[in-house]
């Protein structure tokens, strides 16, 4: 950021980056690829999705001001789409969040949209609240606490730490009230076991079986060159970033430690999710665009969590430089993110993958869903020094293969022998 009049100046009056702004930028082009002005742009994109959201959530407002559109043929989505637009939006901006406070404009930002998300939190979970969010009617509340569980875990200090006990209380009493929801025999496994990951890390007791299905199951439904499947057969969309590799992934960090059998399978899903990150750069295009395969394209840029994972953890193939992942993830994040109609005149998300296209979107989808493209930000809980951030722009490999340029083979990730079984 150059100076606090320019930081506020392109992210208006309280973080919320103007339409006609957003106009301007598609008329310019791509933003800057460099370090400082990628980082610039994800901020205000972040600024962008978080400011209407958690402002009227920590005013209480949240049912009074924002729209719920779906597809025509869904159901009344306004029981659930709140707690979605929540979980979802933080489980993506939790990293940045986490860095804390800071002399800069982006610190400042960070600081006071920290604070709106405890209020926010606050306000979905008092009794009291006119926002008091379902976490119990119906079977969606479960997927939605577990990417609310998801952020904090991404942010223990921001998002539970800072938090008052009587907040504290009442997020523990909403989590606990989805173990009655069953989880059905594909990726909603994990959504059980990350709320239950999440209760047993602030030391409540665990659900043991409600946790480790969700994990043993995707153990068993890996169908290799670092995929798995969405439950016991293969399919072709993008649930491996948006929830499989990430979910499984992080509640192996906290139980991996309880036995041998789950730390081999960690250094296992790690390696899996840098295939995977390397799978996903390649599928950028230099515009930005990438194959409109499968369901919940409506999570525009969510579809490269895998990748934003990676970077974040600093979990990149060797051959994929952080400044090449930089370049594509901000492409994908422009591309879906920075066109005027993907956002409403009021600010909020619009269904579509590039612009807003209202059939595009599921009969689960509606206007609280489309946050999950929040998880391609991760790497903003990356500081600025980090190479992510401060090494120069690099080609992608479409770049690289479609320009003639000389570039190794890409390699499927060997699956290990099989291991040999004692007669008992």
């Amino acid at each position: 950021m150059t100076s606090r009049r320019s930081f506020l100046k392109l992210s208006a009056a309280a973080g919320l980056l103007g339409a006609k702004d957003l106009r301007a930028r598609d008329a310019a082009g791509m933003p800057p690829l460099n370090g400082a002005g990628a980082r610039e742009f994800w901020t205000r994109i972040a600024a962008r999705l978080s400011a209407p959201l958690l402002s009227a959530l920590a005013g209480r407002r949240l049912r009074e001001v924002m729209p719920v559109e779906s597809h025509p043929n869904s159901r009344d989505r306004r029981e659930f789409t709140y707690l979605e637009g929540l979980g979802r939006l933080l489980a993506g901006i939790a990293p940045w969040l986490e860095l804390g406070v800071g002399t800069s404009d982006e610190a400042r930002e960070r600081v006071r949209l920290a604070e709106l998300a405890r209020q926010g939190i606050d306000a979905a979970t008092d009794p009291d609240s006119p926002d008091l969010m379902n976490f119990s009617r119906g079977r969606q509340p479960l997927v939605d606490a577990a990417f609310l569980a998801q952020a904090i875990l991404r942010a223990p200090r921001e998002l539970w730490e800072k938090l008052e006990p009587r907040v504290r209380q009442n997020l523990v009493a909403a989590m606990l009230a989805t173990r009655p929801i069953p989880a059905g025999e594909n990726n909603w496994k994990l959504f059980a076991t990350m709320v239950e990951v999440f209760l047993q890390r602030v030391g409540e007791v665990r659900d043991h079986n409600r946790l480790f299905e969700g994990i043993t199951r995707h153990r068993d439904w890996y169908v290799g060159d670092g995929m798995y499947g969405d439950g016991p057969e293969f399919r072709w969309d993008y649930y491996n970033s948006f929830v499989i590799q990430p979910m499984l992934l992080e509640s192996l960090d906290v139980v991996a430690g309880e036995a041998e059998e789950w730390q081999a399978l960690r250094g296992k899903v790690v390696e899996r999710l840098t295939r995977w990150a390397a799978v996903q750069e390649r599928l950028i295009a230099p515009d930005g665009s990438y194959p409109a395969v499968g369901r919940s394209l409506a999570y525009r840029a969510g579809a490269f969590q895998g990748l934003a994972l990676a970077a974040l953890r600093h979990a990149l193939p060797a051959e994929l430089l952080p400044g090449q992942a930089r370049v594509a993830l901000t492409r994908v994040i422009w591309r879906t993110l920075a066109a005027a109609e993907n956002w409403d005149g009021n600010g909020w998300l619009q269904i579509g993958l590039s612009g807003h296209q209202p059939r595009l979107g599921e009969t689960y989808i509606s206007t609280g869903s489309l946050y999950l493209c929040s998880v391609a930000l991760l790497p903003l809980g990356l500081p600025p020094s980090d190479p992510f951030w401060s090494e120069p722009p690099a080609r992608t490999t479409w770049e690289k293969a479609w320009s003639g340029g000389d570039l190794p083979a890409d390699k499927a990730l060997r699956a290990p022998p099989p291991t040999a079984t004692k007669d008992h």
